[in-house]
C-alpha cells in the first residue's frame, strides 16, 4: 500500500512539474483489457515531446505505440480512446493491413490481448504578457482585468505597475532585458512601453517564438523604432509580424475600449488563422 501510494504521489509530482514548466503533454490510461495483457486498468503513462516521460502501460510495445497518438491529441487538444491489439507478428501485420480505423493500433507481442487506452492532452495555459513602462497606465490596468475575465494567465512585466486588480504574476526589472524571461509559444505579448523600452523589448522578442506581439504606439514612433531595429539587424519578417497599430479597428477611444480592441485582436489570433484575423484589424 505504501509503495502504491508513493508511486501515485510521484506521478502527481511529475504532472505538477510539467504543468509548472508550461510543457504540453498527454496522459494515457488503460481503461479496459481483453485477454492477456501485462497492462491492467488504471496503468498510466505521461507522454511529451515524442517520448514516454513517466509511468507504464505494461511494456515497451504498447508504450511506443501510444506515443504518436499522444502527439496527435496534444496537437488537436482533443482526447481520444484507442484500442491496442497485442498480437504475434503475423497477426499484427494482417491486422494493420485490414484495419481502416486510425484508433486501432496493432503491435507485435505474444500477449494476444487488447488494451483500451484513454489519451488526454494537457496544454499550458494561454498567457497574456503585458510589458509596461512603469506608473499608472489605464490601458494596462484594463487589460489585466480583461485578461483575467477571459481566463488568461496574466503576467505583468513592469518595474512599478499601478493596478486595481492583481495579475497572476508581476515581474520587475525585466522590461529592458527580456533574456531571462521564459516566454512560451502560446504567449500573447502586448508592449505598453511608451517609447522607454520599445527597442530592447522588441529586440528581445525578435529572437523568441510567441503567438502574438502587439505594440501600442503612434505611427511616427512605430516608423522610428522599426527603422532603428532594421539598422540593428532585426529581421523584416519579425517586424511585419508585430501587430501595430494594435487592436481591431472598432473606433476605440477610452482606455477600456482600446483594451477591448486589443483583447479582441488577440482572441482572433488565438482562435482563427493569424492571416484571417489580421484581415479584420485595420
Amino acid at each position: 500500500m505504501i509503495a502504491r501510494a508513493m508511486k501515485a504521489l510521484d506521478f502527481a509530482r511529475k504532472l505538477k512539474e510539467l504543468a509548472e514548466a508550461g510543457k504540453p503533454f498527454a496522459v494515457a490510461t488503460v481503461v479496459r483489457i481483453e485477454g492477456s495483457s501485462l497492462g491492467k486498468p488504471g496503468f498510466k503513462t505521461i507522454v511529451g515531446g515524442g517520448n514516454v516521460l513517466y509511468g507504464s502501460l505494461g511494456g515497451v510495445c504498447p508504450e511506443s505505440a501510444i506515443v504518436s497518438t499522444a502527439e496527435s491529441v496534444i496537437a488537436s487538444g482533443k482526447p481520444k480512446t484507442v484500442k491496442i491489439f497485442l498480437e504475434e507478428a503475423g497477426r499484427a501485420i494482417a491486422g494493420m493491413a485490414r484495419s481502416k480505423n486510425e484508433d486501432e493500433i496493432y503491435v507485435e507481442t505474444f500477449c494476444g490481448g487488447m488494451m483500451e487506452v484513454y489519451v488526454e492532452p494537457y496544454l499550458p495555459s494561454d498567457r497574456l504578457v503585458l510589458i509596461g513602462q512603469g506608473g499608472k497606465d489605464d490601458i494596462e490596468d484594463a487589460l489585466v482585468k480583461l485578461g483575467r475575465f477571459l481566463d488568461l494567465e496574466v503576467i505583468v512585466i513592469d518595474r512599478t505597475p499601478v493596478l486595481t486588480e492583481a495579475p497572476d504574476a508581476i515581474v520587475q526589472n525585466a522590461a529592458e532585458d527580456l533574456s531571462n524571461f521564459d516566454f512560451r509559444e502560446g504567449d500573447s505579448v502586448v508592449l505598453l512601453t511608451k517609447g522607454t523600452y520599445d527597442i530592447p523589448a522588441l529586440k528581445g522578442l525578435s529572437s523568441r517564438k510567441v503567438r502574438y506581439v502587439g505594440m501600442l504606439a503612434s505611427r511616427k514612433r512605430i516608423k522610428e523604432d522599426f527603422d532603428r531595429l532594421q539598422s540593428e539587424g532585426v529581421s523584416d519578417e519579425f517586424l511585419k509580424s508585430v501587430h501595430t497599430p494594435i487592436g481591431l479597428n472598432i473606433g476605440a477611444i477610452s482606455p477600456e475600449e482600446i483594451a477591448l480592441s486589443i483583447a479582441a485582436e488577440i482572441i482572433g489570433v488565438m482562435r482563427l488563422d493569424p492571416g484571417k484575423a489580421s484581415k479584420h484589424t485595420k
